[in-house]
């Protein structure tokens, strides 16, 4: 038996415009290339948005995930973050009133830090080993227990519905604004909101780039995708969806 993963009509609604690589710029990463997408660097033009990079630490945020990760998901990390404000707007949420603006940026921004190098080298699935490193980072750069805590929470729990709702809004926002960068529940945007999202950081073929990362992290690691956790299922629709684990007690 056999599952392919089929993309969300959001994501065809999203994907569907032109990927569009500006330049091709050598992208330092170290001593070796461990992917195959890791060959250029395309400009974000929202990188020169004042408001987005509205301090030292959260450039230095931006930085660490465009140096560390796929372009590709990089983009995809920053656009989550103005999503998920989008989505804080649509609900008549007040910045820095009704959620921590900066936990937010730090939480989305760094979600999928898991899919650098620094978190396949890591033995826990993506989204802790991501939480972790994300963590780790802030701390260096003082950001006190009370925010990373909240940081934590809404990496670790980023493909977990029903349970990120349940733990705060950062959480919750960090859980929404990844999802709606693949079209889900995002009929309360307009097409032309979603423009300017993904021309301030072009897509790029992540749902191409992202899923590949995730299983070949998989292929090298298969504990880094627990039973029916959200790389175990993106390695399933490439290996196909063994049900051996139901039988072992027998059906009756």
């Amino acid at each position: 038996m056999r599952t392919v993963l089929r993309p969300h009509s959001g994501q065809r609604r999203w994907a569907a415009r032109k990927n569009r690589r500006t330049a091709i710029v050598p992208l330092v990463r170290g001593d070796h290339e461990s992917h195959d997408f890791r060959m250029e660097r395309t400009p974000a033009p929202g990188l020169t948005d004042p408001a987005l990079l509205s301090s030292p630490l959260r450039k230095l945020v931006a930085e660490r995930v465009l140096s560390s990760e796929e372009t590709s998901v990089a983009h995809h990390s920053l656009r989550t973050y103005l999503f998920a404000t989008k989505l804080a707007e649509h609900r008549g949420l007040r910045r820095d009133v009704d959620y921590d603006d900066d936990a937010l940026f730090f939480a989305t921004v760094l979600h999928d830090l898991g899919l650098s190098d620094e978190g396949d080298a890591r033995p826990d699935r993506f989204e802790i080993a991501g939480a972790d490193l994300a963590v780790e980072f802030l701390r260096e750069h003082g950001v006190q227990p009370e925010t990373t805590d909240i940081v934590w929470d809404a990496i670790a729990l980023h493909t977990v519905p029903g349970i990120a709702q349940r733990k705060g809004i950062v959480c919750e926002l960090t859980f929404a604004g990844s999802a709606l960068d693949f079209g889900q529940d995002s009929d309360f945007m307009s097409d032309e909101e979603a423009v300017v999202i993904n021309d301030a950081f072009p897509r790029l073929d992540v749902t191409s780039v992202m899923p590949a990362v995730v299983v070949g992290q998989v292929e090298r690691n298969r504990a880094k995708a627990p039973h029916l956790s959200a790389a175990d299922i993106f390695y399933r629709s490439v290996h196909g969806l063994e049900l051996d684990f139901i039988t072992r007690w027998g059906a009756s």
